[in-house]
């Protein structure tokens, strides 16, 4: 949340609040290089983590280590209601009330257990921003950020399933997490991890995040600190244990927050066809890296996510072995930027080739990594990675990934991407 300090390559939570806040979704991701990152579109090798799931929907701005928003809400405390709207068949309904941010702090504390705040800050529901609402709470155990974003989501979309679906513990550490159906039909998934998937600093991250049938989205975050970033661990663990957090988040009240964000126009249709391409499904890719893979290799865990990107854990007999995989579309615009050092086949295919320490907790990880551009407007690009160890949270296990820089390259170069182009 902090807005300006979300650079950890492993997730971007600050990008999905801004895009829950436009009512629009695309995947969480991250890139592999700098180039990719800035660039502001689809980055390569996104971390998967933290799909931990819209973490508070809200983007906060932190000064001096205090979570603080940017602006305040203008209506001040007082809910306020538009007197009638329109519908198509002539009658007139009553707007959805609106909510202050101060409305929003003050049904905070009331749901929260006895104790003391400081550092409050929120967003009222007609903000451009989507409503939030952000405090440090001490229930005498211990200063923590507690935060609350609220937005809405397309029932039964992609948006929906990342932000309810429990992480792939295979690439994200995290302590319990749970996803499950309520009565009423609203998906809630509860999670306890860490601010740091790499875990270099031992700050804890708990968030339940509730969708509704109708597709109101409401996120809880709470931190063992009182700041997301930038201070000290002040407790053992966040102060909201599973069930308050699941009281919170089911509350009815901010169903009625959800409701009263002004609705954004429909933009209208345009006439030219669309020149983007759509995006590799994640299966498809699973599938052909698998079918690329050497026979000397067993394939005993594998994964991804709905779209680019897919990872298998194979083993040769001489230890486990992660091996990742992202095919994406558009990336023709930063060539000079990501294969400068590299080296451009007959074709025009351009090739790089990297060989690095590993980027999160395991110690001794190596990546080793071959990365392909096709040439065309299309800028196919194919990036493979291998890692000699499973998990690559944890030690490594070999001296080298289970595939040589060879055969990354072969399976990155193999004609059967061009069936997914």
């Amino acid at each position: 949340m902090l807005e300006n300090e979300r650079q950890d390559p492993f997730e971007d939570r600050l990008g999905a609040a801004l895009r829950d806040a436009g009512d629009g979704f695309e995947a969480d991701r991250a890139a592999l290089v700098t180039a990719g990152r800035v660039r502001g579109r689809r980055a390569l090798l996104r971390r998967r983590t933290a799909v931990v799931g819209g973490v508070a929907g809200v983007a906060l701005a932190g000064v001096g280590g205090a979570l603080v928003l940017p602006t305040d809400d203008p209506a001040g405390p007082d809910r306020s209601s538009a007197a009638s709207v329109g519908t198509p068949n002539g009658k007139a309904t009553a707007a959805a009330t609106a909510f202050s941010g101060d409305d929003l702090l003050r049904e905070l504390k009331g749901l929260l257990p006895r104790g003391t705040y400081g550092e409050e800050s929120a967003r009222g529901s007609d903000h451009q921003l989507g409503p939030a609402a952000q405090l440090v709470y001490d229930d005498g155990a211990g200063a923590a950020a507690v935060a609350m974003g609220f937005a809405r989501v397309e029932p039964g979309s992609a948006r929906v399933r990342e932000l309810t679906t429990c992480p792939d513990h295979n690439v994200t550490p995290y302590d319990d997490c749970s996803s499950d159906r309520l009565p009423d039909g609203s998906l809630l998934k509860l999670y306890q991890g860490y601010e740091y998937p790499d875990l270099r600093v031992d700050t804890k991250l708990w968030t339940a995040d509730l969708v509704t049938a109708e597709g109101q989205h409401v996120s809880v975050s709470e931190w063992n600190s009182p700041a997301e970033k930038g201070a000290p661990v002040s407790r053992d663990e966040p102060p909201l244990s599973t069930e308050r957090l699941r009281e919170l988040v089911t509350a009815g009240v901010w169903r009625e927050v959800v409701d009263a964000i002004p609705k954004s126009p429909k933009p209208p249709r345009s006439a030219a066809p669309r020149t983007e391409r759509p995006e590799v499904s994640g299966k498809s890719v699973g599938d052909t890296l698998a079918a690329l893979l050497p026979g000397t290799l067993d394939v005993v865990a594998r994964g991804g996510q709905e779209s680019e990107y897919a990872y298998v854990v194979v083993d040769d007999g001489r230890g486990r072995s992660l091996v990742q995989i992202n095919v994406q579309y558009g990336m023709a615009d930063v060539a000079g930027q990501l294969y400068a050092d590299g080296e451009t086949l007959p074709d025009g295919t351009r090739v790089a080739t990297r060989q690095d320490p590993g980027e999160k907790a395991g110690s001794g990880v190596v990546m080793w990594t071959v990365d392909t551009l096709r040439p065309g407007p299309t800028g196919f690009r194919v990036v493979i990675s291998a890692f000699n160890t499973g998990d690559q949270n944890k030690d490594a296990t070999r001296d080298a990934p289970a595939l040589s820089m060879e055969q990354m390259r072969g399976i990155a170069l193999s004609e059967k991407w061009d069936a997914l182009r």
